[in-house]
């Protein structure tokens, strides 16, 4: 089980949450690199984005998307992603966890990203004893996203291309590693 941090609170998200899915989608800058600023309709949620989340949801191992809130308050603020690298084609890796984050625009720049990633990848070493490496994709323009993996002792490793569930297409991304030494 996953605790609270000293500022966040952490809770793995359910078919229940669509609301919550829906309305961070909202906002076309937090999507401009996801869907080109395109917000998410419910139906893609209820009908795309649950069915995936769902999918790699194992809270034995603490994957799914987590529900990243202010402690005080219980404030929404985003989510964290946590599943095995390439988790819906023939290369899926359990030793290799993703970690990837949406949070809305409002609390971007506050350094909630870098913690909750960070307090989540420490609490995943006890539950994935095999684990080998945390890794993270991104658009190359994402400078947000990529501050965010080199807080969190990320390396460049390669450019890369990643099959959209959204759109269909290949694009190109980067993606960055960290190795977890044992």
């Amino acid at each position: 089980m996953i605790l609270a941090s000293k500022r966040l609170s952490y809770r793995l998200f359910t078919e229940e949450d669509r609301e919550e899915l829906w309305a961070l989608d909202q906002d076309p800058e937090v999507m401009r690199f996801i869907t080109k600023g395109e917000p998410s309709s419910m139906e893609r949620i209820e009908t795309l984005f649950i069915p995936r989340m769902m999918a790699y949801n194992l809270p034995i191992k603490g994957w799914g998307i987590w529900r990243v809130s202010v402690s005080e308050d219980d404030r929404y603020l985003g989510w964290v992603l946590v599943r095995p690298e390439n988790f819906f084609d023939d290369q899926r890796d359990d030793t290799s966890l993703e970690l990837g984050w949406r949070f809305f625009q409002s609390s971007w720049g506050q350094g909630y990203a870098t913690e909750a990633a960070a307090y989540l990848a420490d609490q995943l070493l006890a539950l994935n004893p095999e684990l080998k490496q945390f890794m993270a994709i991104a658009d190359k323009e994402n400078e947000a996203s990529i501050g965010v993996m080199k807080k969190l002792g990320m390396s460049f490793s390669n450019e890369t291309s990643f099959l959209s569930p959204v759109t269909g297409c290949s694009e190109p991304v980067v993606r960055y590693v960290k190795l977890i030494p044992r």
